[in-house]
């Protein structure tokens, strides 16, 4: 493991084949520090740790208080339009005879998309058994797929479970414009005592947390596409990124201090290598960029005069093994409204 020697600019200890140092805010560990969520952090595992009420300490911070209420607003007026949601065909990007993919709108839960689905079949003598293959928080728009029979659903939860579905992610960040084009971030993640998923070290993956599951290991890798309007649209990858830094974050990592004068626009595409809940949102948060609208994890919920009811995150990209033809997939869809609109001429969904 490379230390890094502390300096105004230099904020993360980690290791890598490339050497770089990026930008993080000053606040994520003196709030995680100051949590009362997770006294402690010990050295020892299991059930001993756990009796001990000794457990790991999160480093990135509680929710803030405002999320409770936006919170409670959006699941309202999401259950609202969730109710009355009907599935178009403009929103099925692909389907066979085993599955059917949609690109679900932000503020909608996933639930409403297998429900208009199954309705759209009326009174039909022989229906599909939908079951959903993957899942997307509330407010993340993109790419859902839905199999036609619990052969193809079996199968394709499989492939998610075990991360063979390789996946991306664009948002729209608003913070300190990083100085790394592609960058990897390696860290714990887990809940602490209150149920809030949390940032933890790598030193701490393995150990046990207050409702006693333990911290694990989430990977994520990013690449910066536009800064404030300037930059250019690249299409995603296929494979996984190998040739990229990576930040491995630990429990002595420094951070240097932000004014907080500065506040870029920053559109970023995640690649995420493990499937962890919240896992691109609470990256960015670590990283100094959190999601614009995204109250929980940092973000703003008004900008430029604007307030914002969902998260600009959204699920571009999906390639899997197709779970009964055993042939490769690839879905890519329309970008939304708020990224083509920094991208120029692509595809777009408002």
């Amino acid at each position: 493991m490379t230390k890094i020697p502390f300096d105004t600019n230099r904020v993360l200890s980690f290791q890598s084949q490339t050497l770089r140092i990026i930008h993080s805010p000053p606040s994520l560990r003196s709030m995680a520090a100051l949590s009362p969520e997770d006294p402690g952090s010990g050295t020892s595992d299991g059930p001993a740790e756990a009796l001990s009420g000794n457990y790991p300490t999160p480093l990135s911070p509680p929710y803030p208080p405002l999320s409770k209420k936006v919170e409670l607003h959006r699941a309202m007026s999401a259950a609202a339009r969730s109710g009355q949601y009907v599935l178009s065909a403009a929103d099925i990007v692909f389907e066979d005879q085993y599955l059917v993919v949609a690109n679900k709108p932000s503020g909608v839960y996933c639930e409403a998309i297998l429900s208009s689905l199954s309705s759209s079949l009326g009174s039909a003598i022989v229906k599909p058994e939908f079951h959903l293959a993957n899942r997307l928080d509330r407010d993340t728009s993109g790419l859902m797929v839905i199999t036609k029979s619990h052969k193809a659903a079996g199968r394709l939860v499989k492939a998610f479970t075990d991360h063979k579905v390789k996946k991306t992610y664009v948002a729209l960040c608003i913070g300190y414009a990083p100085d790394w084009n592609k960058i990897r971030i390696i860290s714990g993640h887990g809940r602490s005592k209150f149920g809030a998923w949390r940032v933890y070290s790598t030193e701490e993956i393995g150990r046990t947390l207050p409702g006693g599951s333990m911290v694990k290991n989430m990977v994520t890798s990013f690449e910066v596409l536009f800064i404030n309007g300037k930059g250019k649209f690249r299409e995603p990858i296929d494979h996984e990124v190998n040739d990229v830094e990576s930040v491995v974050v630990q429990k002595e990592a420094e951070r240097s201090i932000d004014d907080g004068k500065k506040r870029d626009q920053i559109l970023i595409r995640a690649y995420p290598q493990s499937g962890r809940t919240h896992q691109i949102r609470l990256h960015c948060q670590y990283l100094g960029i959190p999601i614009r609208g995204d109250v929980k994890y940092g973000g703003f919920h008004e900008w430029k005069g604007i307030t914002y009811d969902t998260h600009a995150l959204h699920a571009e990209s999906l390639s899997f093994e197709h779970p009964i033809t055993g042939m490769p997939v690839r879905i890519q869809a329309p970008l939304p409204l708020w990224a083509s609109e920094i991208c120029g001429d692509m595809p777009q969904k408002s």
